[in-house]
């Protein structure tokens, strides 16, 4: 007589699906196409100040072992319980400064997991359809940007530098002083074509840099 466990132990050691090389070949193959787009448009329309070529990488691999982990999780229930219990003993420690990165990395999740359940052509349009509205959204920026502007110079030169800065709208964010010279690190809204005041400065006789860079959101005091 054939109870309830022996069902359930059937219908649990069985295979839950048929995975076959030809639907593993496609599904790494939507998700690399996929995660190639998310490559793209991460290295075109990056608007942090350094780029990161090596976590560009990892999106692309995020999105294809992201694929085969649920194509294994699919296709058989004993392994995907291994792969659940082999998961829950890593930690990651890694950091994520830019808010925009942790978007990129849950979009390539979300490639992985759609390619490796099958739905090729769902990620794909979803794909397609995020990057169409990230650019947009970076397109659209309007108004003046942000700017981290950067002085170092000797004190001779302190009373000519604080004459070109007192007309310009600014925040202080940091002043460091070292013996003979001061660095001033100031928050500025402008233009991108109004930066002539920064050659301006560095002509002036004691500073010995003035450097300007487009502010992304994090600043480290």
């Amino acid at each position: 007589m054939t109870t309830f466990a022996d069902i359930f132990k059937k219908s649990f050691l069985e295979e839950a699906g048929i995975l076959t090389l030809e639907s593993f070949a496609l599904s790494m193959l939507a998700a690399f196409i996929c995660g190639m787009i998310v490559f793209a448009v991460y290295r075109k329309y990056y608007r942090g100040v350094i780029y990161n070529n090596n976590f560009n990488i990892l999106l692309v691999m995020t999105s294809l072992v992201t694929c085969f982990m649920v194509i294994v999780i699919s296709s058989n229930v004993v392994l995907s319980l291994g792969m659940v219990g082999a998961l829950s003993i890593v930690r990651y420690r890694t950091a994520v400064k830019d808010p925009l990165d942790v978007g990129f990395l849950f979009w390539t999740v979300a490639v992985g997991i759609t390619c490796g359940a099958g739905l090729y052509i769902i990620s794909l349009s979803g794909t397609i359809f995020i990057a169409v509205i990230f650019i947009i959204l970076v397109k659209c920026q309007v108004g003046k940007q942000q700017y981290l502007l950067v002085v170092k110079y000797l004190d001779e030169a302190s009373e000519a530098v604080e004459r070109e800065m007192k007309s310009r709208k600014k925040i202080l964010k940091n002043k460091t002083v070292v013996k003979d010279y001061t660095e001033l690190t100031y928050e500025m809204k402008l233009d991108k074509e109004d930066t002539s005041f920064v050659d301006i400065l560095s002509e002036i006789e004691g500073v010995q840099s003035a450097v300007l860079v487009e502010f992304s959101g994090d600043y480290m005091s």
